[in-house]
């Protein structure tokens, strides 16, 4: 890594997606993989995200610096949530209306009065 302080990171956390839809269309070919980095879990739960969202032909890295504090499972929360907050800047996802509905959550209907 040629950026000093990103290299110093306690943990570079990476997942890729590639789709090929070359071969066939109906049934792409789907190559996808991740690294922790030492920080247990926190890749393969990145390209969840991925793979749940749709993103194709995507690699994500988020960078974690560890500040003596111990934060538990919302690690993975904040991990995802700047993951999101990039693809979703960078074109790679829909609104967060779309992502949450890609994830089987739907969106409540208001009630017409």
């Amino acid at each position: 890594m040629e950026d000093r302080k990103i290299a110093a990171a306690t943990h570079n956390i990476l997942a890729w997606r590639i789709v090929d839809h070359k071969r066939n269309q109906a049934n792409p070919v789907v190559h996808a993989d991740c690294d922790d980095d030492g920080e247990t879990h926190a890749g393969s739960r990145l390209l969840h995200l991925l793979t749940i969202s749709g993103a194709e032909n995507v690699a994500v890295m988020v960078s974690r610096w560890y500040g003596g504090i111990q934060l538990g499972p919302d690690r993975f929360k904040h991990i995802n949530n700047v993951a999101r907050q990039l693809l979703t800047e960078q074109g790679f996802l829909g609104s967060p209306a779309q992502t949450s509905e890609s994830k089987g959550h739907k969106q409540k209907k208001k009630k017409a009065r």
